[in-house]
């Protein structure tokens, strides 16, 4: 699913040097259940695909609706691939962290922030023709905690997500609405992967269908939270999802220098960032490969997929302008129909998806169950 680190770069550029070319909206009145009181604000772009794929950015602590519209291009890129962007503003006015650990929050229609934040994306399906199969949720730091817990407690509502220096779903829970776990961001609750397992079945009792696909990310030099937490993202969610509890291949400097991820499926992805702290450098083209938001008409990753995004047409960036004296040029990355996109599972025991791998990559045998385009 990742891109090559010269490309990553390159997008990653852009968030120094473009502006959206509308303007953060706020939506008042009633748009559905909000107990809490989430502030609502939304981009929408003026040219939206026919039917739009849906980003939540909750932000990080300290931080605002604002902040994440500003803080990235990711609504600068909608102009260009015409998904919308939902900002939530979290109502706690003392630090402005998510709450993430009251057993509202945790639970399916249980109410919390998380609800209020779902009822914004059902509202925006309304109302903008939104494709129901297409949404995607991304944070960083307790942005990234609420999109574990939006994963987590509403598997039905989203197709997958994108977590930089977060915590498991539920590592948080037991304290009441919106209190610091001390335990979990020192890294001191440490569970198996059927504990964890069974803390995210119990959020929604009696499901059984589709699972987000979800991708991690950590540094290891964090002292907000410790890095420990992405070893139990790690087990909490290969459990969700049935993978194996250790990857299946492992990339160095990927996606940044001295970054690694490792691979445990097509449905699920970790990255360790060596020396780097709780201020995480995201990556916004690494998110739009992850969730396919380059793609527009059939084919695209979405609820229910598998996994394996199937774009018909994965163009990602054609010109960026690094320096007012500088240019430089990505190249331009088309999926044929019908191939397996790099990094995608391609064969296995089983398997009966797509087996023919994008120009420039193999369908490499990991082991009996799985093979994967490298």
């Amino acid at each position: 699913m990742f891109q090559s680190s010269s490309t990553l770069t390159l997008l990653s550029i852009i968030s120094s040097v473009f502006a959206a070319a509308g303007s953060l909206q706020q939506v008042t009145g009633d748009f559905g259940s909000n107990p809490t009181n989430v502030g609502f604000y939304i981009y929408v772009p003026s040219k939206l695909q026919t039917s739009p794929p849906i980003l939540v950015d909750p932000h990080a602590c300290h931080g605002s609706a604002q902040t994440a519209f500003t803080g990235s291009q990711l609504a600068t890129l909608a102009d260009t691939y015409g998904y919308i962007v939902i900002y939530p503003d979290s109502p706690n006015t003392a630090d402005k962290c998510w709450d993430v650990s009251s057993s509202e929050t945790l639970s399916h229609d249980g109410g919390g922030d998380s609800l209020g934040i779902v009822s914004m994306v059902k509202y925006t399906l309304s109302k903008y023709n939104g494709n129901a199969n297409r949404v995607f949720s991304y944070g960083v730091s307790s942005g990234a905690m609420m999109t574990n817990v939006l994963i987590g407690a509403y598997p039905d509502v989203f197709a997958a997500g994108s977590a930089w220096a977060g915590v498991a779903f539920g590592c948080f829970a037991g304290d009441g609405y919106d209190v610091w776990s001390n335990a979990c961001a020192t890294g001191t609750i440490i569970k198996t992967g059927a504990e964890w397992e069974a803390i995210v079945d119990a959020a929604y009792p009696g499901y059984t269908g589709f699972r987000p696909k979800m991708q991690v990310f950590h540094g290891s030099a964090d002292t907000t939270l410790n890095p420990q937490n992405l070893q139990e993202e790690i087990k909490e969610w290969t459990a969700v999802l049935g993978l194996p509890s250790t990857p299946v291949s492992t990339i160095s400097n990927d996606p940044e220098s001295a970054w690694t991820t490792s691979i445990y499926g097509s449905t699920f992805q970790a990255t360790l960032a060596q020396g780097v702290t709780h201020d995480i450098q995201t990556n916004e083209s690494v998110v739009l490969s992850w969730f396919d938001l380059t793609c527009s008409g059939t084919g695209c990753y979405s609820h229910g997929s598998g996994g394996v995004s199937g774009s018909t047409s994965t163009t990602l960036v054609t010109s960026i302008v690094a320096t007012p004296t500088s240019t430089t040029t990505a190249t331009t990355t088309t999926a044929a129909s019908g191939t397996v996109e790099k990094y995608g599972q391609c064969g296995g025991s089983g398997w009966t998806g797509a087996t023919i791998c994008v120009a420039g990559t193999t369908c490499t045998y990991s082991n009996e169950y799985y093979s994967q385009c490298l």
